[in-house]
């Protein structure tokens, strides 16, 4: 099922399979990004973490990803949430 994205602030969608490959944890995102329940969402093979209201910490969220291996575009990218209230958005992998 398609997971809807938010307006007006940036999203973060990763592969499942890269997410699991690094060893990422739900928990230290949630606690880095100030996430609440459905800022973290698992659809099929993609992760969707936003909206997220902290630039900064989007920053070095990617930084780490980044770190961790991953490739941006190939691995995950961020949407900047930068279209009308009007408009819905939906993705999946």
């Amino acid at each position: 099922m398609p997971l809807r994205l938010a307006d007006g602030a940036p999203s973060l969608l990763i592969r499942r399979a890269s997410y699991e490959r690094v060893g990422l944890a739900r928990a230290s995102i949630d606690a880095r990004l100030g996430l609440t329940e459905d800022e973290f969402r698992v659809e099929g093979d993609l992760v969707a973490i936003g909206p997220i209201y902290d630039d900064v910490a989007l920053g070095e969220m990617i930084a780490e990803l980044e770190s961790l291996g991953l490739v941006y575009y190939e691995d995950f990218f961020d949407l900047s949430g930068n279209w009308p209230a009007w408009l819905a958005l939906h993705v999946t992998a």
